[in-house]
């Protein structure tokens, strides 16, 4: 089996976000750059389940501009087989990431599709949805844990909700997006980034998978939270209740 697995470049989590000052967006020039967080539990996950033996082949796509493909080294470092990167001028939507990804599923024919459950750039945790009603396949979301059996061809999901945890049981080929507690990504060591360099990457345009590329959003201005106020230190409950009545209003 074959697994395949998207993974995005965005700002590094431990990098205080700037806004541009224009208000179109998020400083991204001379900013730290790495793997979406879910993006790497998701292929930790998939070379999980090759080191099992049940399946041949992982395969990290991503989607962007040229300087992604720093983003596809590290996962071929972490162990992916090999890359395939379709470059596009700019950010892509959801949608349209996951019409390239149904196109590359089509050409590659995985027998699973794992990815993270949202990235920390936008949170729209929309494209693992998308793409799997655009394949038809199933889907098990916010996974925390998944096991395989081969011989039956069906996936076991362990997913937490509000009640607790659900288990769904799905028929290969699906899709899975995978949620924090399902494992701890390695780290690359040396030896294999020094692998990496020589895996193949295979390099795609939308044109060429026949995707139009196009977005129905238009971002009107982007903004920071505002500014927390400062707490204050009560002397009694009566004090407590009465501001949360009289200034908060809240009861």
């Amino acid at each position: 089996m074959k697994i395949m697995v998207a993974v995005k470049r965005v700002v590094d989590y431990a990098v205080k976000i700037r806004i541009k000052p224009d208000k179109s967006g998020v400083e991204t020039q001379n900013v730290n750059m790495s793997m979406n967080p879910f993006c790497e539990i998701a292929l930790e996950e998939a070379l999980k389940i090759k080191e099992s033996g049940l399946a041949k082949e992982v395969v990290a796509v991503t989607m962007g501009p040229s300087n992604c493909v720093d983003t596809l080294r590290t996962g071929l470092a972490m162990g992916a087989d090999r890359g395939i990167h379709v470059e596009a001028a700019r950010d892509l939507v959801p949608l349209s990431v996951a019409k390239v990804l149904k196109k590359l599923v089509e050409v590659e024919n995985p027998g699973l599709l794992i990815l993270g459950k949202q990235a920390i750039d936008d949170d729209c945790n929309q494209t693992g949805q998308m793409i799997a009603a655009l394949l038809g396949w199933p889907q098990g979301t916010f996974a925390s844990k998944v096991v395989l059996d081969k011989e039956k061809q069906v996936a076991t999901v362990d997913r937490e909700v509000d009640g607790g945890l659900e288990t769904l049981c799905l028929d290969l080929p699906a899709v899975i997006t995978t949620d924090l507690r399902l494992n701890q990504p390695r780290y690359a060591t040396l030896p294999n980034i020094m692998k990496a360099k020589s895996k193949p990457i295979k390099r795609y345009t939308p044109e060429e998978l026949n995707v139009e590329i196009k977005s129905g959003l238009e971002v009107v201005q982007v903004t920071e939270p505002p500014k927390r106020k400062a707490g204050v230190i009560l002397s009694s409950v009566d004090e407590l209740i009465d501001k949360l009545k009289n200034e908060a209003h809240v009861i």
